[in-house]
């Protein structure tokens, strides 16, 4: 039995945060209904990859789905929404909470309905009134946060190129909801559970911000190379890049036998992490001298030896035909109607023994699901034809 079985979802999320939040729920066996509009939510066709124009990230994040198309702004999609809710234990909606309100989906209305329920309501920056209705991205949390000043170069800041923030608020949204789904089974009442890019952006930075806080050291920029302790940065071989982090003076130790320099683990410059950062830009020199003449292989083979965590900077393609990649065993290749091959899903980042996740379908079609779920509301197959014909689903 899976960990979630018996628990319905329903997925009004958008972009990143509210729907990989419901396909988590879903990889541990809630049944997920996702409420697409009636020509698609925007999210389907960012970056698209299939005949029908399905987005690269639209098929990670929803796969375990089911799709219903719904038009929330007519009096019968509403009618259809509360018939819904009715039977659900979990609603997901990432958006600001006026466009909720004015949608039907806040938890006032929604508890309405059923007193049980559990809203996950994600936002950009969080619930005080005077923000709670702005918009904003992944980006822009990673640019708050002081995360893109960081990176990059003092003249040019750089922001991940991955959306970091996002994926990070999706995790805190699902244990908020399991968390809710637990204290429910003592208290019998729902609850909303809240999240925010900007938070969740905070509190990735944490570490430089309760810095600055303390200490007032006003850091700049310097692009790869880690402040804290090093060498830590991005290296080039004689063939390709890699990483490497060295940290705690177990590690500079390996690191100095391993670069021909013991004569730096008793240099007073060197001699804590917090040195050895200040000093990083001379200690990531004394690492490309060594790593400039040996190959990529060579390189990383020396690291792993010397238990110094590191790894190649790999491209996408890279990526996919990477060896550990492969061997750790964590895509799920899918079939999709009109994409040009197999789809890579990639497995759920948190696994449990005895009742493990599970990818057991690929992303729905845009409203695939809806005379099956309609049905399953009481609906006959001529009301769904009129429902169709007067553009409701």
């Amino acid at each position: 039995m899976k960990v979630l079985e018996g628990i319905k979802v329903l997925d009004f999320g958008r972009f990143i945060a509210g729907p990989f939040c419901a396909a988590l729920l879903a990889d541990y066996g809630a049944e997920v209904v996702r409420i697409d509009r009636v020509e698609g939510g925007e999210d389907r066709y960012i970056v698209p990859v299939t005949e029908g124009g399905e987005g690269a990230m639209f098929l990670q994040l929803n796969r375990n789905k089911r799709s219903l198309t719904l038009d929330l702004g007519s009096p019968e999609g509403r009618g259809i929404v509360r018939r819904l809710v009715a039977g659900a234990d979990v609603v997901v909606a990432n958006m600001p909470p006026r466009t909720l309100k004015s949608l039907g989906l806040d938890y006032e209305a929604l508890s309405a309905v059923r007193p049980d329920i559990i809203l996950v309501a994600s936002n950009a920056f969080g619930n005080a009134e005077a923000v709670r209705d702005r918009v904003g991205f992944d980006g822009v949390g990673q640019a708050l946060s002081g995360a893109v000043h960081m990176a990059g170069t003092p003249d040019q800041p750089q922001k991940a190129m991955v959306p970091v923030v996002d994926f990070a608020t999706s995790f805190a949204c699902a244990l908020g909801a399991m968390l809710a789904l637990y204290e429910r089974q003592r208290s019998g009442r729902g609850q909303e559970v809240g999240a925010s890019l900007l938070c969740t952006g905070l509190n990735m930075a944490s570490g430089a911000l309760i810095e600055e806080a303390l200490l007032g050291l006003d850091r700049q920029a310097t692009r790869n190379r880690a402040s804290g302790y090093a060498p830590s940065d991005i290296f080039k071989a004689r063939d390709g890049w890699f990483i490497t982090q060295v940290i705690g003076r177990s590690m500079f130790r390996n690191w100095t036998q391993l670069v021909d320099r013991p004569e730096l683990l008793d240099d007073p410059r060197f001699a804590d992490d917090r040195l050895r950062g200040e000093h990083g830009e001379f200690l990531s020199g004394v690492m490309s001298e060594w790593c400039r003449d040996r190959t990529l292989d060579e390189c990383l083979a020396l690291l792993e030896q010397a238990r110094i965590p590191a790894g190649r900077v790999n491209s996408p393609r890279q990526a996919l035909r990477d060896e550990t990649v492969r061997a750790a065993d964590l895509i799920r290749w899918m079939d999709y109607p009109g994409a040009p091959a197999q789809v890579p899903i990639f497995a759920t980042p948190v696994s449990l023994s005895r009742t493990p996740p599970e990818i057991r379908q690929r992303a729905p079609l845009n409203g695939e699901h809806t005379d099956e779920i309609l049905a399953e509301l009481g609906y006959d197959a001529a009301a769904v034809a009129g429902l169709r014909r007067r553009g409701v689903v």
